[in-house]
């Protein structure tokens, strides 16, 4: 049940981030362009599992997109805000999928798998 309630609350954060995207009117060509790009970090295995994780997490937690999204409110930037609500729903359709934070141990590894 748990499992099923990360999954549904990946999908609503998907979901919040593309309503206010559309909302304000950004570009819907870059938020193509972009969507994936935190998956980049999985570069990070190439060195190893345990740097792998760690750069992984860092780009696929909401800490700190959220933590940029509040600065971004601070000082106007639209280019800022535009950029973080693409990670958010990157972060969001990833959970809906499964897909979690990784544990050092191997990439599969996941708190979505261990619950």
């Amino acid at each position: 049940m748990n499992k099923i309630l990360l999954h549904i609350e990946g999908f609503v954060v998907l979901l919040l981030c593309i309503y206010f995207y559309f909302y304000l009117q950004f570009s819907w060509i870059i938020f193509i362009i972009l969507l994936l790009a935190p998956d980049l970090s999985a570069l990070g295995y190439l060195k190893n599992n345990k740097v792998g994780s760690i750069i992984y997490n860092l780009f696929h937690t909401y800490s700190l997109p959220l933590a940029i999204i509040i600065y971004s409110n601070l000082i106007p930037n639209d280019t800022l805000l535009m950029i973080i609500l693409i990670w958010i729903a990157h972060i969001g359709m990833d959970r809906m999928f499964g897909y979690g934070l990784k544990y050092p141990t191997k990439f599969q590894d996941t708190h979505l798998n261990r619950i």
